[in-house]
Parts: structure tokens; C-alpha cells; sequence
């Protein structure tokens, strides 16, 4: 069973701290990152996968330090980038075949490896399509595909799925769901719906740095006591979304309900509910007005 564990691991470029001081240890199980763009989360993700050096600090598999296992680790790895190259005019069984070999699988089992992964993802009425014809979903799951080929331990998945459908999007949740067993997978996303649901541990990342780590109900609890609930009419809506952080905002007839990421009472009448995921994110990453601070409960 693998194991990754990072010590103070930080990435400087030129003057810019792009990943300060993290320091994690990571067992079996779905690890969901979340943070806003230029959070650190790619740069991490990099180097936990051997394509960056630390500036600083040491990452370990199993015990050894990364760059001392060198192809046995890379050989552990399945990693999709946000942007991952693939040849248009290849078919995905050709594609498929073509990246086996790349990672050394063994010939006699390579062509029942990519029709295994074909039919895990749902392509194998597709292998013989040029990969040009494919759509966005069709070709986020011949990434993972390519990404389960040498039957990796540790799975990384960097906006896996950005610009998909919501069809696709639950399609894939539960590809990586179903995949997890006796497997570190680290899904990095900015969409906490994509987490939510199959996440082990949720970790969030904020300007390079871990703040929060734990699972979906722990890390939910932190924020206990800081989501309102409140119904206005529709300016004062307007004006409180302006101030406030709102993870949510509904129309009901000529009143509007909104949802309120707030450490006290945003306003009088205002009633404390239940936090969910998404109000966590918005809690952490939620650019608020710079006079909130004096409007609080005076509204």
C-alpha cells in the first residue's frame, strides 16, 4: 500500500512563493484539493509528481525520497495535467496501445490492458474513432484511461473536469470513485461538487498553503455558527451580495432568499443554518467587501 508524506515542501519562483511549507502525509483513499486559481494546487501536484524540484523540503514514497526511487516512482504514477497531449488523428485504441508501450507494459498483456480501460471509462464502442471526433467528456476519460494503464498506485488529477458537462461530470466522479481502492488518488478542482461526494480528506489550498484539512463533515463543522439564512426584497439582496460572501441566492416570488457566509449575523433577521461544502469554500476563498467589518449586523 503507498504512502506519500511531504516535509516543509516549498516552490519559489524568482520572487513569487508559489508553495510554502507544506507538510502532509497521505495513506490510501480520495484526497479532494480545493482552491481558487493560483492557489498553488498545480505547482504542488507537479512536484509531487516528479516534473518540479522543491525549492525547499523533501517528498517521500513509501519511506525514500522521490528522486532516489526515479523510475520505480514514475512507474507508481498516473498523472492527467488540466491539458494533457494526445494525437488527433490516432484512434483511441491506437493512442491507447501507443502510450503502453511508452510506459513499458509488458507486450502479451498491453492489448488486454487497453480494452480493460476502454470499457472502465465507457469508450470501448469508441476505440476505433479518431480521437478528433471525440467530444470534451469522451476525451477527459481517455485521459484516465492512459492514466490507468500501468495500473498506477498513486493517481494525480489536475482539473480533471473542467469544462464538462454535469452528465460527464458525475460520469467521472464516479470513474474515480469506482478506481480508489488501495490507491492514493489527489483530485485537485476549484468545483467543490466534484469532491464532495467521493472525497476521503478535503484539503484547502489557499496562496500556497494548506489552511484546512480533514474529512467532508470535519472540515464542513469548522465553519458551524457562520452561514445565515435571510429573505429580502430584491435590492437589499443586491446590496447584501455585494457586501457579503452568498453561496447562495433563489427568487421566491417577489423575495429574495439568500444564503450567507458570515462570522456573526449579517443582518437583523438573519437566521443560522446548517454549513455545506461550498459554504466552506466560499468562507475561505470569497473575496468580501473591505467595509464589512462596519456594516455587520447594522443592516
Amino acid at each position: 500500500m503507498p504512502e506519500l508524506k511531504l516535509d516543509r515542501v516549498t516552490k519559489q519562483f524568482k520572487n513569487k512563493i508559489a508553495v510554502e511549507h507544506v507538510s502532509l502525509s497521505l495513506k490510501e483513499g480520495v484526497y479532494g484539493f480545493l482552491g481558487a486559481n493560483g492557489a498553488g494546487k498545480t505547482t504542488l501536484l507537479r512536484m509531487l509528481c516528479g516534473i518540479l524540484k522543491p525549492t525547499a523540503g523533501e517528498i517521500f514514497c513509501n519511506g525514500t525520497e522521490i528522486t532516489k526511487l526515479g523510475g520505480d516512482y514514475r512507474y507508481m504514477l498516473g498523472y492527467l495535467p488540466q491539458d494533457f497531449g494526445y494525437y488527433p488523428d490516432f484512434t483511441a485504441k491506437r493512442y491507447l496501445t501507443y502510450l503502453a508501450a511508452c510506459k513499458a507494459v509488458p507486450g502479451e498483456f498491453a492489448g488486454e490492458k487497453v480494452q480493460e480501460v476502454l470499457r472502465l471509462v465507457g469508450l470501448e464502442g469508441e476505440q476505433k474513432s479518431k480521437i478528433r471526433t471525440f467530444s470534451g467528456g469522451m476525451i477527459r476519460r481517455l485521459g484516465i484511461a492512459q492514466v490507468l494503464l500501468n495500473d498506477p498506485e498513486i493517481i494525480v488529477l489536475d482539473e480533471p473536469t473542467s469544462g464538462l458537462d454535469p452528465k460527464e461530470r458525475i460520469r467521472f466522479r464516479n470513474i474515480i470513485s469506482a478506481m480508489s481502492k488501495g490507491r492514493i488518488v489527489i483530485l485537485s478542482t476549484h468545483i467543490v461538487s466534484d469532491v464532495e461526494f467521493i472525497a476521503d480528506e478535503i484539503l484547502l489550498m489557499k496562496k500556497g498553503s494548506i489552511i484546512e484539512q480533514g474529512s467532508v463533515a470535519s472540515v464542513t463543522e469548522s465553519i458551524n455558527g457562520k452561514v445565515w439564512e435571510y429573505t429580502a426584497e430584491a435590492a437589499e439582496a443586491i446590496r447584501l451580495n455585494d457586501i457579503f460572501a452568498v453561496s447562495n441566492l433563489k427568487n421566491e416570488g417577489d423575495k429574495v432568499r439568500l444564503r450567507i457566509v458570515s462570522d456573526t449575523c449579517p443582518c437583523k433577521g438573519a437566521v443560522l443554518t446548517a454549513p455545506g461544502l461550498e459554504d466552506v469554500y466560499m468562507y475561505h476563498f470569497e473575496e468580501v467587501s473591505e467595509h464589512v467589518d462596519h456594516m455587520e449586523g447594522r443592516i
